[in-house]
């Protein structure tokens, strides 16, 4: 038997909190639903977020985007506020499942599933989005990057709600790709995913840059030194091989039913030659 309570306020949800600790907090339920349904005859108390005010919302600052952590995918690729300073997160939430899977999957959900194949992860990560956690004690913001700190793992403590996530327009970098590899042209969990952020100088060499990977690594990959070989340098074959090298060396893919580890790896590398096609 299910409890299921739908508080609309942040005090009503913190109240719920406290009573129910035991609660598990829905958004919208993609990933939380599929879970339950293999624990039946469990008795299992719901809070489900759908109703609580502001929590879908995307607010435009001078800084860039406050995006509520309830803000669905399907949302995110059509606002036009996302698609001004941080097209690459609309072209990663582009590729979650299908559009009813999209209607009803939230930023928030996807960054507290915490899966390395989670498709808006390399972005988030490329964009230094911060996330934004509140409790009924107050609120505190930490980096994604420390926010999650395993397959599955985060910081979120268990009378916290991830309220939303802070994105620094990212409207100077003229690149902004996003590419994921699956089994499957369509509807596919990641084998291997790329976010790529590249501001270029007036001669067309890499003044600035951001690189991540998905479903390499129990976490999402950077290269800190594949970045740095191709800074100063314009975007070439060459150049690209010696930063894919690096690249390979960051990851630390597993084997499981849908690729190699060694797959993975030379994903990697190869993703990198995409950024010539941008």
């Amino acid at each position: 038997m299910k409890s299921v309570h739908f508080p609309q306020t942040l005090e009503a949800l913190f109240e719920l909190q406290q009573k129910m600790p035991e609660a598990r907090l829905m958004a919208g339920g993609t990933d939380l639903l599929v879970r339950l349904r293999h624990a039946s005859g469990l008795e299992t108390k719901l809070i489900c977020l759908e109703r609580l005010e502001g929590f879908g919302c995307i607010r435009e600052t001078e800084e860039g985007l406050h995006i509520a952590a309830g803000a669905s995918f399907s949302s995110l690729m059509k606002d036009a506020r996302v698609q001004q300073h941080c097209s690459l997160l609309a072209q990663a939430v582009a590729t979650v499942g299908g559009p009813a899977l999209r209607s009803m999957g939230t930023l928030g959900g996807n960054i507290c599933t915490a899966s390395p194949a989670g498709d808006a992860l390399p972005a988030l990560y490329v964009l230094d989005a911060r996330v934004v956690l509140r409790s009924a004690a107050g609120s505190r913001e930490l980096p994604i990057a420390a926010f999650i700190t395993g397959p599955g793992k985060t910081q979120l403590k268990t009378d916290e709600l991830l309220w939303e996530i802070l994105i620094p327009s990212a409207k100077r970098f003229e690149v902004q790709h996003f590419e994921k590899i699956g089994r499957r042209e369509s509807l596919a969990i990641a084998v291997a995913s790329f976010a790529a952020l590249i501001r270029l100088d007036t001669l067309a060499r890499v003044a600035e840059i951001r690189l991540a990977w998905g479903s390499v690594g129990p976490t999402i990959v950077c290269s800190k030194q594949a970045e740095d070989a191709l800074i100063g340098v314009a975007l070439t074959a060459e150049t690209l091989a010696a930063a894919a090298v690096l690249a390979r060396q960051a990851a630390k893919p597993i084997t499981d039913i849908r690729a190699s580890g060694e797959y993975r790896r030379e994903l990697v590398g190869n993703l990198l030659f995409r950024l010539l096609q941008s």
